[in-house]
């Protein structure tokens, strides 16, 4: 069996990753969801728009990048959130 070939392209990095990050927290602050199931909504959405969008005629490659936007789009949002904590630490000292 071979594997997909996947392209990551601009649409992947510049737009798909901070979509899914906006709509997580746009979902959070709406419906007031325990933080616990945030990272699974964030997959999911990563997952939905990218078997339905952005990689619709190949299922394998959507799944994989789906996987991808969500997971990267948590790491990011956990990356921004600790620098600010650190930030804020730093200049309170």
């Amino acid at each position: 069996m071979d594997f997909p070939t996947i392209h990551t392209n601009f649409w992947d990095a510049v737009v798909a990753v901070p979509l899914v990050m906006l709509i997580t927290q746009l979902i959070k602050l709406l419906l007031k969801v325990p933080k616990k199931y945030v990272p699974t909504i964030a997959v999911a959405l990563g997952l939905g728009i990218s078997v339905f969008i952005s990689h619709r005629h190949n299922l394998i490659a959507g799944v994989f990048m789906g996987w991808f936007y969500g997971s990267a789009a948590i790491g990011s949002y956990s990356s921004l959130k600790t620098s600010i904590k650190a930030f804020r630490n730093e200049k309170d000292n």
